[in-house]
């Protein structure tokens, strides 16, 4: 599947092919966009921090939402990277696809392998999205066809 460009964003955004709410020109990236924090979430702790930073204790899973609204068009998918930045902090993370049809904040999981308590500062970014062309434009969306997550605002766990 093709990546889209910087190139290719813009122009899908002047479509309406990809939504991004709220969209920073600062975080375009060559051949993506990087997501903010809006919400940090430590279910062990019973914590949820939408200001300042939250700390997550070593050796703990906590999830991220994002800022941004993505919303995708029927040609659209999408795949998820975390930063380098955060992986040399000692973040592992698991992402999937953003599926055709798709809208909404996004909920993405990660794990504090480090020895060490990690800040995690709201307003940071902390993944990349990648854009893909599909083949052919999808004949059902995310929403039509599962739609779980759709509209999604906040960590969501299940």
């Amino acid at each position: 599947m093709p990546v889209f460009s910087d190139v290719d964003i813009a122009r899908l955004r002047e479509k309406g092919e990809i939504r991004i709410e709220p969209f920073l020109e600062e975080n375009l990236t060559p051949n993506g966009y990087d997501v903010t924090i809006a919400e940090v979430a430590v279910p062990s702790r019973d914590l949820k921090v939408r200001e300042g930073k939250a700390v997550v204790p070593a050796h703990t899973r906590f999830a991220v939402s994002t800022e941004e609204v993505i919303e995708l068009g029927p040609g659209v998918a999408a795949e998820l990277w975390l930063r380098t930045t955060w992986a040399r902090r000692g973040v592992l993370a698991s992402f999937g696809m953003i599926d055709s049809g798709f809208r909404g904040a996004l909920t993405l999981l990660a794990y504090n392998a480090s020895d060490e308590e990690l800040p995690v500062p709201i307003g940071e970014t902390f993944a990349q999205i990648v854009f893909l062309a599909l083949s052919s434009a999808s004949e059902k969306g995310y929403g039509t066809r599962s739609g779980h997550y759709q509209d999604q605002r906040g960590v969501r766990w299940a």
